[in-house]
């Protein structure tokens, strides 16, 4: 529980230091800001790594996973559609209704509502015991779709954002090619695991990804270059893996210490909201719609990021209505666990912000992901609950 709210704070910390520093460090601040994305970059490719290392199938069983993936799929959508509608119809007014570039923006920052915290959740799970149980194998499958199906659809948000140039042609026929090597050798590699190797990989993956883009710019100037988030790259990574399970003192610390640092980038990356000037230059020069709406009252922030954490963990309840051989109180303590957020939700906020989206959605989605960390605990002791219930109304071990 120290860890998730250690995450809520160092993630609130970040938030509140994006509003001073560009005060304080002045001029020098646009160079901070170029190391600090870059660090932000290998930390998560770090967590997509470990994620990635996580992703245990039985190939030879796949028809068995199909049910499931839809079940996942469908998880991660319904809260990413309800708060894209919410953002849109609720938050701004009635004239960006019909807007599709309002549509797009909402539909790229609502995604940060999909995905699980699988580290945060598997581990919590682990902690009180239901580490062998049918609820913690199934939420153990069905987050990690969410995640991957979360990181296979910002391809085509980037499409809708962008438009389909050749660069985007390119990433997709990239994603096409890593999902295949992911799949086809899926947990092939006997490679080193260890923290400072997870973090070297992350490191080259970073300098990969970013060294295309400046090749690519380079070569065909007055035009983008061939940009891939490290989102995917990492992960699939991380699946090459045979998975080596390290468990010790130096290796928890470490990783851990790596997640609080990204979520203090994630808060150091949030632009300037707070003070007289209530629109970032970048959001105006871009046009961004969501970014060029005036900030809201504390009053109403608060009441938006309630309504908006009440919608999204609705949308998570879709495996309740899946799984009718089992108890109700298994199938409620799967959606249950799904409603943890984390890591890979921060991680599309910060996406979001390279398109300059902003504004009262940008700080509400930011809060809002903070109070799922705050409440983590609570779900993953209701699961808990629901799982003691299952067990004896079945009269059978809980562990089963």
């Amino acid at each position: 529980m120290k860890k998730v709210l250690s995450f809520s704070l160092f993630l609130i910390l970040g938030l509140v230091l994006s509003q001073l520093l560009p005060h304080m460090m002045g001029d020098n601040f646009h160079s901070f800001k170029e190391i600090s994305n870059i660090l932000l970059y290998i930390t998560l490719a770090y967590i997509m790594i470990n994620v990635g290392r996580e992703f245990e199938l039985d190939k030879t069983r796949w028809k068995s996973y199909v049910n499931d993936y839809f079940i996942a799929m469908a998880t991660a959508a319904l809260p990413w559609i309800f708060v894209a509608c919410y953002f849109v119809i609720v938050l701004l007014p009635v004239e960006h209704n019909t807007s599709w570039e309002t549509w797009k923006e909402s539909l790229l920052l609502s995604r940060f509502a999909a995905p699980t915290s699988a580290g945060i959740l598997f581990t919590m799970l682990a902690a009180i015991g239901l580490s062998t149980s049918w609820i913690y194998k199934k939420i153990q499958i069905l987050a990690i779709f969410d995640d991957l199906d979360t990181i296979l659809l910002m391809i085509p948000l980037q499409i809708i954002m962008i438009g389909m140039k050749w660069q985007m042609a390119a990433v997709v026929l990239i994603v096409i090619f890593l999902v295949y090597l992911g799949w086809k050798y899926l947990g092939r590699f006997n490679i080193k695991q260890n923290w400072h190797y997870i973090l070297l990989y992350s490191v080259i993956v970073v300098t990969i990804t970013h060294s295309l883009y400046l090749v690519t710019a380079t070569m065909f100037p007055g035009d983008e270059g061939i940009h891939i988030e490290v989102l995917l790259p990492a992960f699939v990574l991380g699946m090459l893996m045979r998975h080596v399970h390290i468990d010790n003192k130096g290796e928890r610390v470490v990783t851990t210490s790596i997640s609080l640092i990204f979520m203090l980038l994630v808060g150091l990356s949030m632009p300037h909201f707070m003070g007289s000037s209530l629109l970032t230059d970048a959001a105006i020069d871009s046009g961004s719609v969501l970014g060029n709406q005036p900030m809201l009252p504390a009053g109403k922030i608060a009441l938006h990021v309630l309504i908006v954490t009440l919608l999204s963990n609705i949308g998570k309840l879709v495996p309740l209505l899946f799984y009718r051989d089992r108890l109700i109180e298994e199938r409620l303590a799967i959606s249950v666990g799904m409603f943890t957020r984390g890591e890979v939700g921060a991680g599309i906020i910060f996406i979001a912000l390279g398109y300059n989206i902003g504004g009262p959605a940008l700080v509400i989605s930011v809060l809002t992901l903070v109070l799922n960390l705050i409440l983590t605990g609570i779900f993953v002791v209701w699961v808990r609950k629901l799982a003691i219930r299952a067990a004896l109304k079945s009269d059978k071990p809980l562990t089963i």
